[in-house]
C-alpha cells in the first residue's frame, strides 16, 4: 500500500470537503493511525509507479555504490498516491535516518538554518508540500542543496554579518501536489524528479490484497476487484474503502469480503461503481436535470448543488473531468455523454430527436 500521510496544514491545501468524504484523497486523523502499520518498508513491496519505482532503484544503488550520500528528489502528484512512502523508502534503502517537515511549517529563513544545522551526515530531509514555502527560505535552500552551506544573518541593518555554516552531505526529498507552482531555480537542483500517476484498478486489487493480508482480512479476488474500481485510482482510497467494506462485514456478514458485500457495503457509504459519492452525483445531477447538460456557470452551478464554489471547483470537479464526465470550456461547465449514460439519462437531443431547438421552438 503507497500514500502520503501528512495531513494539509491549512486551509488553502485541504480538500475542503475531506471530512466528510469517504473518496477524499487527503489523510485523516484514522488514515494516518492505520497507515503507518500498513505502509511498504522497501521498493521491492512498493505496487504500483513501475517506471518510478525502476528509475530510483537506479539512483539509490549507484549511490549506494559510490559510498555517497543520493540525489536530492523531487516527487509530484495528487494526494495519497505515495510520495510520503517513496520518501521513507528513500532513507530505508540508504541505511539513513529521516527527518520530517512541510513547507508551510518553514515560515522563516530561521526555520530552515535551525533544521539543517541539525541534519546528520546521509540523513533524509522529507519536506512535504514544498512549494509552500517562503521565498527567504526557499533562497536558502538553493544554497544548502548546490554547496552544502547556508549562510546565517547575525544582526540587522548596516552592522549585520553573514556567518557561513557548513552543513553534512543530505538528500532532500521534496514533495509537492503543485508542480508548477516550483521556481525553476528550485527545481533546477534536484538531481531526480519524478511524477505519481494514478494507479489501474489491477494495481489496486494488489493494493487492496496486501493491505487485507496485513489486516488479517479474508477476501475474495472479486471483493477486491469492486473496491479497487471505486478507489478513483489512489491507494489511500482504496485502504479506506476497505476498512469501511471490513466494518459491514463484520456486522452484516461474517466477515468475508465478496464482491456482493463490496457493492453492498459501498452503496451504503454512497460511493457507486465509478467511485462517485454523493457530491459528485449532485453535481451532475444539477447540470444534467437543471441546465440541461450545460454550459452553466460554475456560481450557478454551486448554488443549485448547495454548495460552496470553491468546494465544486476543487473538491468534485478535478475527478468529474478526469473521468470525462464534465467538460470546463469558457462558456460554462458542459456534461459529456458519458455523464449522460452514467446517470441513466437521455440528452434533450435525443429525446426530441432532433436539435435542442426543435424541442424548443416547435420548428
Amino acid at each position: 500500500m503507497n500514500w502520503d500521510d501528512t495531513a494539509p496544514h491549512t486551509a488553502e491545501d485541504a480538500d475542503p470537503g475531506a471530512p466528510d468524504r469517504l473518496v477524499g484523497a487527503d489523510a485523516d486523523g484514522e488514515d494516518t493511525a492505520v497507515e503507518a502499520a500498513l505502509r511498504p518498508k522497501d521498493l521491492g513491496e512498493f505496487v504500483g509507479q513501475e517506471r518510478v519505482r525502476e528509475q530510483l532503484d537506479l539512483v539509490l544503488r549507484a549511490a549506494r555504490a559510490r559510498g555517497a550520500t543520493a540525489d536530492h528528489v523531487l516527487l509530484s502528484g495528487a494526494p495519497g498516491l505515495g510520495k510520503t512512502t517513496l520518501s521513507m523508502i528513500i532513507a530505508a534503502e540508504m541505511g539513513a535516518p529521516i527527518r520530517i517537515t512541510s513547507g508551510p511549517a518553514i515560515q522563516h529563513a530561521g526555520d530552515l538554518a535551525a533544521i539543517l544545522s541539525s541534519l546528520q551526515e546521509g540523513e533524509v530531509l522529507f519536506l512535504d508540500e514544498i512549494h509552500r514555502m517562503s521565498r527567504p527560505a526557499e533562497e536558502m535552500l538553493y544554497m544548502a542543496m548546490e554547496d552544502f552551506r547556508v549562510d546565517v544573518i547575525v544582526g540587522k541593518g548596516p552592522g549585520a554579518t553573514a556567518i557561513p555554516l557548513e552543513l553534512p552531505p543530505f538528500t532532500l526529498v521534496g514533495a509537492t501536489t503543485r508542480a508548477g507552482l516550483l521556481p525553476p531555480p528550485l527545481r533546477d537542483r534536484f538531481g531526480f524528479t519524478a511524477h505519481m500517476e494514478f494507479y489501474a484498478p489491477a494495481e489496486l486489487e494488489r493494493v487492496i490484497h496486501r493491505s487485507a493480508g496485513l489486516l488479517d482480512l479474508d477476501i475474495e479476488p472479486e471483493g477486491a476487484a469492486e473496491i479497487a474500481g471505486r478507489s478513483r485510482g489512489t491507494p489511500r482510497i482504496a485502504n479506506r474503502l476497505l476498512r469501511r467494506v471490513r466494518d459491514y462485514a463484520q456486522v452484516k456478514a461474517d466477515g468475508l469480503i465478496t464482491r456482493e458485500i463490496a457493492s453492498q457495503a459501498l452503496g451504503v457509504y454512497e460511493v457507486d461503481a465509478r467511485g462517485l459519492d454523493r457530491l459528485d452525483r449532485a453535481v451532475l445531477t444539477a447540470l444534467l436535470k437543471l441546465f440541461g447538460g450545460g454550459p452553466v456557470g460554475l456560481s450557478t452551478l454551486a448554488v443549485a448543488v448547495g454548495e460552496e464554489r470553491e468546494t465544486v471547483e476543487e473538491v468534485a470537479e478535478p475527478f468529474l473531468v478526469r473521468e470525462g464526465l464534465l467538460a470546463r470550456t469558457p462558456r460554462g461547465r458542459v456534461a459529456t455523454p458519458a455523464a449522460w449514460a452514467h446517470l441513466g439519462l437521455v440528452p434533450p437531443q435525443q429525446q426530441t430527436g432532433g436539435s435542442g431547438q426543435q424541442g424548443l421552438f416547435g420548428a
